[in-house]
Formats: C-alpha cells, structure tokens, sequence
C-alpha cells in the first residue's frame, strides 16, 4: 500500500501535474472549466491528474455554489523542503555566518 509520501512523489513526478499546481499558486480558486482552458488534454484527463492531487493532499478543493474550485495546499510541499532540502539549506546559512565572522575579525586586526 502507498504511504502519503508515496503519493506525494509520484504525483509531483508527472510535469502535467507540476504545471497544475504552477497554476494554483499563482491563481487559487481554480474552477475545472478555468484548469482546462491552458492544457493540451482532454477534460477526463486533467480529471484524473487532479484526483492524484488531490489524493496526494497536494490540492484541496471547496464547493461554491454548483462549482469546485480547486486550491494548492502548500503544506505537503513544505514538509519535503523540511525533510530533504532544509537540512542542507542549514549548513550553507551556518558556513556563510562562519565566513562573515571570520571576514569581519580579519577586518578588525
């Protein structure tokens, strides 16, 4: 059975999918009509790319009226940049802080 990770990483490995979700972060609210409007697929298709999304909890979605609108949940997204980037991140930041230390005492003889 897939963990949430799992479906997290296989739903970010599809650029249909990545270009979905550039879309939602620079405009939320997305109804399916306005996500078909951009993309060489097929309703159905975008559809399918969607439930992965959503399944992913990578897109979350709200009920307006008769209309779904679709939104980025960035929260998925920003656990990876903790487990796997900022880690790295945090040791380049404490180099620099160690070299401005370092320049600024050379300064200083």
């Amino acid at each position: 059975m897939a963990t949430d990770e799992d479906k997290l990483f296989k739903a970010l490995a599809d650029a249909s999918r990545r270009k979905l979700l550039d879309r939602l972060r620079k405009k939320a609210g997305l109804t399916l009509g306005e996500l078909c409007e951009r993309h060489d697929m097929s309703r159905q298709a975008l559809t399918k790319h969607l439930a992965l999304l959503e399944d992913a909890n990578l897109v979350v979605t709200r009920k307006q009226g008769r209309e779904k609108l679709h939104y980025l949940n960035p929260v998925p997204i920003s656990d990876i940049y903790t487990r796997w980037i900022g880690k790295f991140e945090k040791s380049r930041v404490e180099a620099l802080n160690i070299l401005k230390h370092a320049l600024e005492e050379k300064n200083d003889d």
